[in-house]
């Protein structure tokens, strides 16, 4: 999936920002909390980190080349990288994408998720 691709898909989700940190990475987030982490040479992906349901962490860690567990501790929340950016079709693709916005999203306050209707 192209990067432009990507990064529209990923602020088409509701209250879904992006900022650049830690030097090339493009960070997604809902109300300040992480739900993607894309890692970037120039315009190129190189990796994309991406939060899920525990089944599937075991199930794309084990079963798909390319994934792996993420660094930095985010693997105990269940978080995957995928080394390789195309290890997943881009509609199974958009489609953890989507289910990792879900999984932040309804984690996040109810009373802030009440304010959002």
């Amino acid at each position: 999936m192209r990067l432009d691709r990507l990064k529209a898909f990923a602020l088409s989700l509701p209250h879904a920002t992006f900022t650049r940190q830690w030097g090339n990475n493009l960070v997604f987030k809902i109300a300040g909390k992480m739900f993607m982490i894309v890692s970037i040479d120039e315009e190129i992906i190189e990796q994309i980190a991406i939060k899920c349901r525990p089944t599937e962490y075991r199930r794309l860690t084990r079963d798909v080349d390319g994934i792996v567990p993420a660094s930095h501790n985010l693997f105990k929340a269940h978080w995957v990288t995928l080394e390789d950016p195309i290890a997943l079709p881009e509609a199974e693709l958009c489609e953890k994408v989507r289910e990792s916005h879900g999984l932040v999203l309804n984690a996040l306050p109810r009373k802030l998720r009440a304010g959002w209707g």
